[in-house]
């Protein structure tokens, strides 16, 4: 499991390095002009799909990119989608990596509060979200909400409006210059334009890897022996995963009654 941890780590450090995004079947990245950039169509994410896997090629069972969600256009609905996925990868690597590191316990150095309290010893990450205090599950979460809102105020261009997939506006204001959360150490600038399309292609097919690679690790922790490999590796895990403080408030003050 540990092998597997520093592999998969080494694999998604490289995920996530600042990668360009293909917009209306050219490359682009943040260094462009923002008159250059264009709205994607599904026939560009046909284009894209071939990129990322030969093999499979274009798949879309159900006609997302078709379905023009709030009576929006349909390259608004792809850059949607777009950003959709491209977020949800980068939150199911971190959370894959997450749950291999509680699953071998391991924790930062130092005390998990100000009061000195340890981090719980726990044999995995659900079992670390239900042990740790109220006020840490609030902060965490509030911060993921002031991300989320930051991002749709502040951006330049709206990934709906022809914005970059993936892009993060900077954090103004910030002592010695804005906070660059999109390339924080300057990568994006010495690479070459095939290696930002090359690094477009891993952190798409990463992050989709690691979606299904959490999800498979939640499954196996509430159905014992329904994912192949995993029986015996991943432990049983009696909790909600959909109800984030049902061993907090609930257990406290018991369901509450409408």
């Amino acid at each position: 499991m540990k092998l597997l941890l520093t592999s998969l780590f080494a694999g998604s450090v490289a995920a996530f390095s600042p990668s360009s995004f293909l917009q209306g079947g050219s490359v682009s990245h943040r260094s462009c002009s923002k008159s250059s950039l264009s709205m994607e169509t599904g026939a560009d994410l046909v284009t894209l799909a071939e990129k990322l896997n030969p093999v499979l090629g274009y798949y879309d069972p159900i006609q997302l990119s078709k379905r023009n969600f709030w009576d929006t256009s349909e390259e608004e609905t792809v850059g949607f989608l777009r950003e959709a996925e491209v977020k949800h990868g980068r939150v199911a690597m971190f959370a894959f990596i997450g749950y291999c590191v509680h699953a071998n316990g391991i924790t930062w150095p130092f005390p998990m509060t100000m009061s000195g309290d340890p981090f719980p010893t726990v044999a995995s990450a659900p079992e670390a979200w239900d042990a740790i205090p109220e006020a840490a599950k609030w902060q965490i979460i509030l911060f993921v909400g002031f991300l989320e809102v930051w991002n749709e105020l502040k951006s330049e261009k709206h990934y709906m409006k022809g914005g970059i997939p993936g892009d993060f506006p900077d954090f103004d204001g910030v002592p010695g210059g804005a906070l660059n959360f999109y390339d924080p150490f300057g990568w994006s600038k010495k690479r070459s334009e095939a290696d930002k399309a090359s690094g477009l292609i891993k952190e798409i097919n990463n992050g989709r890897l690691a979606m299904i690679g959490i999800m498979g690790f939640l499954i196996e922790a509430k159905a014992p022996g329904a994912v192949p490999f995993l029986g015996g590796v991943v432990p049983p895990y009696d909790g909600d995963f959909m109800a984030p403080f049902a061993k907090s408030i609930f257990t406290t003050y018991g369901p509450l009654s409408l």
